[in-house]
């Protein structure tokens, strides 16, 4: 005997809480990647239940055919098509966003090399204006006596020089870059420095307490070489300074045109 059911007992769900049902789960079921071959199981879940249905053993239920699970089925491995889909449109993204984010950080090198660049030019630049450079021999000096001025005091009749007022000790620098020819006694000019300026003029300094620098040596525009005093002929201290056109006595030029040609105010 066929066991009856009750009214309202053993409902098959209705056909739109079944798909909703099967969406999600098809979604769950894409997401991990377990979506498989449905429809066999269905086919042998519904052959089970109608064997039992025929023995008498499970209530019958109206309704839910074949047709509506194969449609499940089918609605399941569409939703999962999807999800694989958006799944491969999220990797593409991604992958857009990396390549982006190189292309920046190369963007970014690139720019960091150019400003590299830019400031190493600026800094050599600047070197090169700083070797280029002229300044006083005795930093906020002045001349106290001029060029070509008459007196017994020289044996020319008349100074190849200027002398900068420099009380004893004070620090005297090379006017510019240039090597060092001569350092020493000078005779008249007493402790005294040449230098062969970087532009193929010379530069003398004379009446030194001290040479701090040798024959041969570089000297950078602004550095020390020597200290100011009054040796050899001379009445006191000061900086007896002169500007050549060689190494030799009596190449001398004015040396404050020479110095104001040079970008010095003298």
């Amino acid at each position: 005997m066929a066991f009856t059911r009750s009214t309202g007992k053993h409902r098959a769900p209705s056909r739109m809480s079944r798909r909703s049902a099967h969406v999600a789960g098809a979604a769950a079921l894409a997401t991990s990647g377990v979506i498989g071959t449905l429809t066999s199981p269905a086919f042998a879940a519904d052959a089970e239940r109608a064997s039992l249905e025929d023995t008498g053993s499970i209530p019958t239920i109206a309704g839910y055919e074949l047709a509506d699970e194969v449609e499940d089925q089918a609605t399941a491995q569409e939703l999962a098509a999807e999800v694989v889909e958006r799944q491969a449109e999220a990797e593409a993204a991604a992958e857009r966003q990396a390549e982006a984010r190189l292309q920046a950080a190369r963007q970014a090198e690139a720019r960091a090399e150019a400003a590299r660049e830019a400031q190493e030019r600026a800094d050599r630049e600047a070197e090169r204006k700083r070797l280029g450079s002229f300044q006083l021999p005795v930093a906020g000096s002045y001349v106290s006596t001029a060029y070509r001025a008459s007196s017994s005091l020289w044996s020319s009749g008349s100074h190849s020089g200027v002398d900068f007022h420099a009380p004893y000790g004070s620090s005297v620098v090379s006017v510019g870059l240039g090597t060092v020819v001569e350092a020493g006694w000078g005779g008249a000019y007493g402790n005294n420095v040449v230098i062969r300026m970087h532009d193929g003029t010379y530069t003398q300094y004379g009446h030194l307490a001290s040479v701090g620098v040798s024959v041969g040596q570089t000297v950078m525009p602004g550095q020390q070489i020597g200290v100011s005093g009054s040796t050899g002929n001379s009445t006191g201290p000061h900086l007896h300074f002169e500007a050549r056109t060689s190494a030799e006595y009596g190449s001398d030029v004015d040396p404050v045109s020479y110095l104001r040609a040079r970008g010095v105010n003298v």
